[in-house]
């Protein structure tokens, strides 16, 4: 396909991007949300954020081999329909009442999501001159946070703005009877932008699926995967890359989805009420990700004069800094801070991806899925700040809270030394 044959396939596969960063981000509050619809510690509510990347992790691999015999087009076509039997499944699953079920609903629609990452990712890769590859997928990244603006604007004022007003507490001391009541309105009020989103999905679906896509990178459908995974692993900076990656989403997925615990704790502090706390505390999340969007298009720039894996250590070590804010600053300061951070992080997942997969050819379908794979940080290391953060106070009367932010410090720690590793 000609160069100027890209545009509408590229205009398409990255608003596909967007698509996906709604999920991330309408899904980060409902850690809390579901805490409260349930009566659960923040530690149970966390499960959903496992659920959420453990669907990442489980499919990329199966998601690689599926590309690789078939094409990235049909890649991300499985994507956008596993994405929205997820998405549709809410709607018996909140008939049924359980828990467990929405955790269901959520695996699948991520398994969804895995297929779009290791699809529209190299994909992107492929639509141009190698030489820019980086600096493009940059590109298309930026409208991922667009999507997650939207994701946290609806779970803001259509979730979180219109569940009972009831604290976690006073929602303790209900009967059965009244808890059921309560529960099953607040689930209805949960799960209309997951339906809404689950048409969106079906229609683009159809638009894809009836566009001439290019083919690039789809000729090869014989499968070796033990020879190419052991070819990949033997490859430093990728092996390296998908560790970083790996803590770099567990960072991101932390600072997205404990800002609202943070900003809680400090404006009932201020003597706010429990739900007045927690939407003013979402607002600041989409004041943080408006930065990193900003950020973003910023960094992109930048990479016409500076080496991508310098500026992706630079921005760690801002990080860290800024962290450090989150962790001492005990009032608004530190909030400020960890909105900061947003800004620090919008180029590592594009940048350690694209480091990553350079000049790795057709392998870079199965590389795709190691560094998709790696999304399972934001599965594993956001239950273990939930389980800090459910302390209460540590070190004293030391908020647990804050301290908890140690865990993304030593994340960006991980990606500044991927970054000045690769840097030559």
């Amino acid at each position: 396909m000609k160069k100027n044959s890209y545009l509408i396939p590229f205009i398409l596969v990255t608003f596909c991007f967007a698509l996906w960063g709604f999920a991330n981000d309408i899904t980060n509050p409902m850690v809390k949300a579901f805490s409260k619809i349930f009566r659960m510690s923040v530690t149970d509510g966390a499960l959903v954020q496992m659920a959420f990347y453990g669907g990442y992790f489980c499919m990329a691999l199966p998601a690689a081999i599926f590309i690789r015999k078939y094409s990235y087009k049909a890649g991300v076509l499985m994507g956008l329909g596993l994405y929205a039997a997820g998405a549709l499944l809410f709607f018996p699953s909140k008939s049924i009442g359980l828990y467990g079920c929405f955790l269901v609903a959520y695996f699948i629609m991520t398994c969804g999501l895995s297929f779009l990452e290791t699809s529209c990712n190299p994909y992107i890769l492929s639509m141009g001159a190698p030489e820019t590859a980086t600096r493009r997928l940059n590109l298309a990244q930026c409208f991922n946070p667009c999507g997650s603006i939207i994701g946290m604007f609806v779970a803001m004022n259509f979730i979180q703005a219109r569940l009972n007003p009831m604290s976690s507490a006073e929602r303790t001391l209900l009967n059965d009877t009244e808890f059921e009541a309560i529960k099953n309105a607040d689930l209805d009020v949960l799960i209309s932008p997951y339906l809404a989103i689950g048409l969106v999905i079906i229609v683009m679906f159809l638009i894809i699926l009836f566009t001439k896509m290019p083919k690039n990178g789809d000729q090869s459908h014989d499968l070796h995967l033990q020879a190419t995974l052991r070819r990949l692993f033997t490859l430093k900076r990728y092996r390296e890359g998908v560790v970083a990656q790996f803590f770099y989403v567990g960072a991101q997925i932390m600072c997205w989805t404990f800002i609202i615990q943070y900003g809680t704790r400090v404006f009932m502090a201020e003597g706010m009420e429990e739900q007045a706390a927690e939407v003013l505390s979402q607002q600041f999340n989409i004041f943080a990700m408006m930065l990193f969007i900003c950020s973003r298009f910023i960094a992109t720039w930048l990479m016409r004069w500076v080496k991508p894996a310098r500026l992706l250590a630079a921005f760690a070590v801002i990080a860290m800094i800024l962290t450090l804010g989150v962790i001492i600053f005990q009032n608004r300061m530190g909030l400020y801070c960890l909105v900061g951070v947003s800004g620090c992080m919008s180029l590592m997942f594009p940048t350690i991806y694209g480091i990553a997969l350079d000049g790795l050819g057709d392998d870079a379908k199965f590389g795709a899925a190691g560094l998709i794979m790696a999304i399972l940080g934001g599965s594993v290391l956001p239950p273990l700040q939930a389980m800090i953060i459910d302390r209460g106070t540590v070190l004293g009367d030391f908020p647990a809270t804050n301290f908890s932010f140690i865990l993304p410090f030593v994340c960006f720690l991980v990606v500044f030394l991927y970054g000045r590793q690769t840097e030559a």
